[in-house]
């Protein structure tokens, strides 16, 4: 059955825009060798904020057009040569928070071909950020 059944919908916790594995080659690292050959970075971004208004006026002025942020988050790590994957996350974080309708963000840099001297899989940097 579907339709209205006259009751809205109650919103009890933030909602979430989830963009995973946006792929992205940097020049970051401490090592001249980084900074001259690049990498590939991976970034996992989810936005806290409330779909609510979004959802029930269908309005994509709502809420995050999802498209332009993950090009901007792609631009991001692109750009500006740092030393620390931090670095880059926080830059995120701050493009994330330049839509005002997110309340916090959660961003994850991945740097699977860090130079490490021992096997492993990923290393990454996970931040929190919200409104001051």
């Amino acid at each position: 059955m579907s339709g209205s059944t006259g009751k809205e919908a109650t919103v009890t916790a933030p909602d979430e825009i989830t963009l995973t594995g946006l792929r992205a080659i940097g020049y970051h690292g401490v090592y001249e060798q980084e900074r001259v050959e690049g990498q590939l970075f991976i970034v996992d971004v989810t936005l806290h904020l409330s779909l609510a208004a979004a959802a029930s006026g269908d309005d994509l002025n709502a809420t995050v057009h999802y498209g332009e942020l993950a090009d901007k988050v792609v631009r991001a790590v692109e750009s500006d040569p740092v030393d620390l994957i931090e670095t880059v996350a926080e830059r995120v974080a701050n493009l994330a928070l330049a839509y005002p309708v997110v309340d916090t963000v959660t961003v994850t840099v991945h740097k699977p071909s860090a130079p490490i001297a021992v096997p492993f899989a990923d290393v990454s940097v996970t931040i929190r950020r919200g409104r001051s």
